[in-house]
Formats: C-alpha cells, structure tokens, sequence
C-alpha cells in the first residue's frame, strides 16, 4: 500500500469462524442474480440512444441557423456533452451490458466509439480492460500509468523540466489540464491505430473515424468563419474532455494503490479500490452510471438502472463482512483528488527549496 492514499481507510482484521471473502462474494452474487439485476434493459438503452441521435441533430440544426454568430459556441459546448454521453454507452457496450450477445455489444460500441465519438474501439477495451482487472494496482493499471500527470511518488520524483514544474502543482492543474484531454483521446485512438501492433479491425476503425471526422469538419469549416470554427472546435473539445476526465477522475484516484504482485480477493481488491458518488438518479445520468464504481466493478456487465439496488445489497453485505466501502459527493470526491496529486507532487519539488522562505522571497 502506497503513502498517498487520504483520509482514513477502516482496515479489517480476520476473525475466527468468518467465512472467506471470495465465498462472500459468491453469496453478493447469488443475491444479485436472484433479484435479476444482470437482466439486459435494451429499452432504456434504445431510449438514450434515440435520446441523444435527437440532441446531435438539434445540435447540428443549431449550427445551420446560428452558424455565422459566436453564439454557435453554446451548440459547441452542448455537442462535448452530447459526445460524452454517447460514450457513457460505448463504455456500456463494451460491458456487455446493453444485448444479450457480445458480437452485438461489440458492434454497438464500435459503432459509437467511432462514427459516433470519432475514437478507437479497439485501443479503449484493451486500456479498459486491462484498468477492471487490476484497478489502482501499480504496474498494472494503465490509468495510474505514468504520464502528464503522476500518481505515484516514484513517478513523480522521475519528473524532470517543464513536467517537474507541472507535477509539483499537479492537483491544482489536473482540471484545467483536462480541457486538453479531448484531443488527447482522440490522438492516442489514431496512434494506436497507426502502430505497428495488431489491431483488429485496424481498417474499419481508421475509416469510420476518418469519414466521420471529414463530415463534421466540413460542416464546421462551411458553415462557419473561420476563426468561429477553430473556437467552436477548440470549446467542443474542451468540454468533451473535461467532462470524460470529470466523470472517470473520482472513481480511483486518492483511493488505495495495490502493490504490483499483491495477491487480494476479487471482491476486496474492487471495493477497496473504488469510490462511489452519492447522487441519486439525475448523478447516474450526469455520470453514466459511473457513479457506482463499486458495483460497476463487482459486477460489470451489469445494465446501469440496476446499479442503485446493487449499492444496496453491496453496501449491506460490506458490512457484514467488515470490508470497507466509500461513498461520497462529487464535490468532495474533487477535493480529495485535487489534494492527492499535490501530495504525490510533492516529491517532485527540490528537497533544498524551502517553501517558508519561497513565501519570504514572493513577499
């Protein structure tokens, strides 16, 4: 377990006679199944889906008739969430959580992800998959990965020039950092798609995202002028980015971190790991569902409407079994991921650089 995990963590202690807790989770499993909570709900996601066809059409019906005024930056704005939204249920379709079959769901996603969303299918199950086998486990989970931002001390005591600068202050940044995380998506989709490895369906994805993004940037560059279509690009992929990292962000980070080759139980190492947002139905919509990390975790080819009572069943069963669960607001889960990436930065910063005297010298 790293040192940069906040606030208090309930740690448990084994008793005499208390069953396993892969066997517990058997039982959690049993009791959801029972109650047919891993049931498909293809209509409420044939619902959203129309849903949001309808709101990308309003959306581009609002370019065409403000298409010359800067008031258009407000459809931009609307479509980075409209984008998000539909990659909610890409994510879904890739949980085999909207049909029965899983070429179905394949197909769904990669239809999504890529015409619809304009990134690789293929390089977001590979990333994902990889994160819901092995969540916050160093060298194994991808999204603690190093990078821009570092989320262990080992990784940012590596940071050297403009990134060391960055990752001193990384918490403060990592917001405003994210209205780059729209581009980055979309850059990392296409050099994954353009590497050397293999990558099925390389070229099915490669010209679905290129003729989606041929129609949508005509349509941006001929019905706008010039410097309002680089703004409305610049806003559409700033709030599409913001509010991907808004919505992943407080699932893991600040949470425990397994040591690479810890061996823990399923169900200890999900719910350890992961932290849910209280919110109620408006949170599982404004989030996809993501809100329940845990049960999303546990259990996730599970359909979203069905998470709420899966929190319950889970949350009475982790307190019987004595495992911690975590469960906060978004705003508070903010915090506490703003205040743990400046912990991590701190090794970072230059052990001979006093911050009292830093203040003495700006004052």
């Amino acid at each position: 377990m790293t040192a940069t995990v906040l606030g208090p963590i309930r740690t448990t202690k084994p008793r005499s006679g208390r069953p396993s807790v892969t066997s517990t989770y058997s039982e959690l499993l049993s009791e959801v199944r029972s109650e047919g909570l891993l049931e498909r709900r293809r209509g409420f996601y044939i619902t959203t889906f129309v849903v949001l066809i309808l709101a990308l059409v309003g959306a581009f019906a609002g370019i065409v008739l403000l298409g010359d005024s800067w008031l258009v930056l407000l459809i931009a704005g609307a479509l980075g969430i409209i984008f998000t939204q539909l990659a909610f249920v890409a994510h879904e379709a890739s949980h085999r959580q909207v049909f029965d079959s899983g070429p179905a769901n394949d197909r769904a996603g990669r239809f999504l992800a890529t015409w619809m969303v304009g990134m690789s299918y293929h390089w977001w199950m590979t990333k994902h998959t990889r994160h819901h086998a092995n969540p916050n486990t160093i060298g194994k989970d991808p999204d603690i990965a190093r990078d821009t931002i570092s989320f262990t001390e080992t990784d940012a005591a590596r940071a050297t020039g403009i990134l060391r600068a960055v990752t001193r202050r990384q918490g403060y940044l990592f917001f405003p950092l994210l209205l780059l995380e729209g581009v980055n998506l979309h850059f990392t989709s296409l050099r994954t798609l353009f590497s050397k490895s293999p990558v099925p369906g390389r070229g099915r994805e490669l010209s679905a995202i290129f003729i989606r993004f041929g129609i949508y940037l005509s349509a941006i560059f001929l019905l706008m002028p010039v410097g309002v279509a680089f703004a409305f690009l610049g806003v559409q992929l700033a709030v599409f980015g913001l509010y991907m990292g808004a919505s992943f962000a407080p699932n893991h980070k600040g949470m425990p971190q397994l040591p690479e080759g810890s061996r823990v139980s399923f169900l200890d190492k999900q719910v350890r790991t992961s932290r849910n947002i209280r919110g109620g139905w408006w949170m599982n919509i404004l989030m996809g569902g993501l809100n329940h990390q845990v049960e999303h975790h546990l259990f996730p080819s599970m359909p979203r409407p069905h998470l709420a009572r899966a929190r319950e069943l889970t949350i009475a069963h982790c307190a019987a079994n004595e495992v911690p669960y975590t469960e906060t607001s978004l705003v508070r889960s903010y915090t506490i991921v703003v205040q743990y990436l400046n912990r991590v930065g701190l090794a970072a910063r230059d052990p001979f650089d006093c911050p009292a005297a830093g203040a003495y010298r700006r004052a």
